[in-house]
């Protein structure tokens, strides 16, 4: 199997943020939407509805932890919440917070090609900081 979803928190130890119970959570590289977080589960799982009911609850609770402390770090307009698949098919969420002011406000963050922002190793480090520190809380 050649996932990239199942090899990215050995390959970016640099965006890890939390190894939860069933997640990994990693900052995106590409920070154009600053706060933009992948929550991604630790087994190669391709779908909810393959989970037992208790695993698919704690589930979707980390992905909500992880949510509420983006929200509470970013202070966005809109916290968007997509878990898609199609083109990585190993269950993950992209978390974005969203904000009025962002160029592609309010249309989806793939309705238009944009230019990657990455930041300097000093920035990652300082984001995975605050988000850390409020996830713990």
């Amino acid at each position: 199997m050649n996932c990239p979803m199942c090899t990215r928190w050995q390959q970016e130890p640099d965006l890890r943020i939390a190894e939860l119970k069933h997640c990994y959570v990693q900052l995106n590289r590409d920070q154009f939407f600053p706060g933009y977080t992948l929550v991604f589960t630790r087994d190669h799982v391709t779908e909810l509805f393959h989970l037992s009911r208790e695993v698919r609850q704690e589930l979707m609770e980390e992905v909500n932890q992880v949510a509420a402390a983006l929200a509470q770090v970013y202070q966005p307009t809109k916290m968007n919440y997509e878990l898609l698949g199609n083109m990585v098919p190993h269950m993950h969420w992209h978390l974005v917070p969203r904000f009025e002011r962002d160029p592609l406000w309010p249309r989806p963050i793939w309705s238009e090609p944009h230019a990657e922002k990455e930041l300097s190793q000093q920035e990652y480090a300082q984001a995975i900081r605050r988000i850390q520190g409020t996830l713990k809380n």
